[in-house]
């Protein structure tokens, strides 16, 4: 796949998450967070079982061991991740918990180069500046004081970098995407249902009235965005899948604004636009080196 239409289904997947900000929030009315997750990644991994038993029939070996622990532990960092955005939401925002949630773009490149010692192509690093004061931009140039979800939030951005990085570092050598993905999502809903079975209310009416944003969340938040995720960063770098990835926020904060009444400031406007410029840059930097001719 080309580069620029992997980045494309990145950017098309933090469109959607942005949306999902807003039925992750609203589900919150009526069950709990624990049961959220487990009920939405039960609909993803339903969705793309058949999905993963094809390509683990079409493949010419077995998932190795090693593979499939990584495909674990990524999914034990969704878990705990979305864990996190989902209690923070509680308190928080959605147009903060979008903003905190993007800080995963700053986080992405430093963990890269300190845990895996991965060196980002030059123009991710400024990419990465203009994306975060983007974002920060979009909050309104200020967030006070935070509160116990913006924590929340931060604490959550720090385990979806490790997600971004942990999926760039199993999905190419496994060649496995789609396994992956429901590897994830299945054991992410174990968690979700097991926690929550212990720890909150299942009510069956509740569950009903949550059922429009299980379902989103379920099938396009993490069905589709998710697998639009690991596929697109086969063919891209941890960092710069992070900088289009990050566009959730930008989506969340306009979402939150149409669906929810929630304001964009007018500095939050020239701040998408900075987003937009980091991804250009991110995108064109890369290939016009590439593109360059040999001296």
């Amino acid at each position: 796949m080309p580069r620029h239409l992997a980045n494309l289904l990145l950017l098309l997947a933090g469109a959607i998450w942005g949306m999902g900000f807003v039925a992750q929030s609203t589900a919150m009315d009526n069950i709990g967070p624990f049961i959220f997750i487990g009920l939405r990644f039960l609909v993803a991994a339903l969705m793309l079982a058949p999905f993963a038993w094809r390509e683990a029939r079409a493949a010419a070996h077995p998932v190795s061991s090693r593979n499939l622990g990584g495909f674990a532990l990524i999914g034990l960092t969704l878990f705990i991740a979305m864990a996190l955005q989902q209690f923070g939401l509680t308190i928080t925002t959605v147009t903060n918990s979008g903003f905190l949630t993007g800080l995963y773009v700053v986080f992405v490149p430093f963990l890269s180069l300190l845990v895996l010692g991965q060196k980002p192509h030059p123009v991710i690093w400024p990419a990465v500046l203009m994306t975060f004061t983007g974002i920060w931009m979009l909050a309104g140039g200020s967030l006070g004081d935070l509160n116990a979800g913006d924590l929340l939030t931060i604490g959550c951005a720090v385990f979806w970098a490790t997600q971004v990085i942990l999926v760039g570092r199993f999905v190419g050598p496994s060649g496995r995407p789609l396994t992956l993905s429901f590897v994830q999502f299945a054991l992410a809903s174990a968690l979700g249902l097991g926690f929550g079975l212990a720890t909150e209310p299942f009510e069956p009416p509740q569950i009903v009235l949550a059922l429009p944003e299980i379902l989103f969340a379920g099938i396009a938040a993490t069905g589709l965005a998710f697998t639009f995720q690991v596929i697109g960063q086969r063919y891209t770098t941890a960092p710069q899948a992070a900088i289009f990835l990050s566009t959730e926020s930008l989506f969340a904060a306009l979402f939150g604004a149409i669906l929810l009444g929630e304001r964009i400031p007018p500095i939050g406007y020239a701040g998408g636009g900075l987003i937009f410029m980091a991804i250009l840059l991110a995108e064109l930097g890369p290939a016009r080196k590439a593109q360059a001719p040999a001296r």
